[in-house]
């Protein structure tokens, strides 16, 4: 397939560079030079512009920062450039109400759209690991897997438009949770005499086994290797946990659901964030402790 990807970033850059050693074409776009010029390396197809690299293509993937600028690259460069017949699949994380809205545009004009927003953080979109929640029609899911495959551990179908984002902000409110929990609980042996390392032997086999605390330890030397273990760099920023908890909190107001966990991990995540350590890995919240 030919396939246009944008927007290069820490998760885009992988994920474009597995689809191209999965054989497809891959005309590549970002505004950043040298995400590009990456991209170039692992024998993507670089352009200038947005219209120019989606002009002929079989399907458009994009992984933007937020919902305003989704918006605007679907309306104002892709829809009437790309292909009528073209798939569109947004993997970014945005707001409930703007996925929806792209997608019933995209449906407009002619098109078929999923929202396929991704777990797994950098290790994966490089390894081609990724879990994706899809939204989408059944047959517009079935076009997505030719696409998504090379970058997936798993693709599931969530359900109807938005049901993709829906899993996203549910999954990232309850990691946020899990993760100041382990931190705290961490803390915790420490302070009272336990050693850290005795706690997550018998933790990680007991019932406090969760992901944060089996798969991303946040204690440097204890554990799994994280990136607790390299200064709290690179991981998943906390100013990136921060706005996925801010789109969960959206989405509960609307919604109607009772989250006072998620309100309080937010307002956490917000006073580390406002602290100035927005770019280190979200478990450098047990630096806090």
């Amino acid at each position: 397939m030919k396939i246009a990807f944008i927007g290069l970033g820490n998760m885009g850059g992988g994920m474009a560079a597995n689809l191209v050693k999965a054989g497809h074409a891959v005309n590549a776009f970002d505004l950043s030079a040298e995400a590009v010029a990456k991209a170039a390396e692992h024998g993507c197809a670089t352009f200038d512009s947005i219209p120019a690299a989606v002009d002929g293509v079989d399907a458009v993937v994009t992984m933007l920062p937020n919902g305003a600028i989704v918006r605007a690259v679907y309306t104002q460069d892709v829809f009437g450039k790309a292909p009528k017949g073209a798939l569109f699949l947004d993997c970014s994380t945005i707001d409930l109400a703007t996925a929806r809205e792209v997608v019933e545009l995209a449906q407009a004009e002619g098109y078929e759209m999923v929202d396929a927003p991704v777990s797994g953080g950098i290790a994966a979109a490089n390894g081609g690991t990724l879990t994706f929640m899809v939204g989408g029609s059944d047959a517009a899911f079935e076009r997505a897997k030719t696409v998504l495959e090379p970058m997936a551990k798993a693709m599931i179908h969530a359900g109807e438009t938005g049901a993709g984002q829906v899993a996203k902000m549910c999954n990232n409110m309850l990691l946020a949770i899990h993760m100041i929990g382990t931190c705290e609980a961490l803390a915790l042996a420490q302070k009272a005499g336990l050693d850290p390392q005795t706690f997550y032997d018998i933790s990680s086999k007991a019932t406090g086994y969760c992901w944060s605390l089996n798969d991303y330890t946040p204690m440097p030397g204890v554990g799994a290797t994280s990136p607790a273990d390299n200064g709290y760099a690179g991981g998943f920023a906390s100013a990136l946990m921060l706005k996925d908890l801010r789109l969960a909190m959206a989405g509960a107001e609307t919604s109607g659901a009772t989250v006072p966990m998620g309100e309080h991990a937010m307002k956490i995540y917000e006073a580390f964030v406002e602290a100035g350590n927005g770019g280190k890995d979200f478990g450098a919240i047990f630096t806090t402790l």
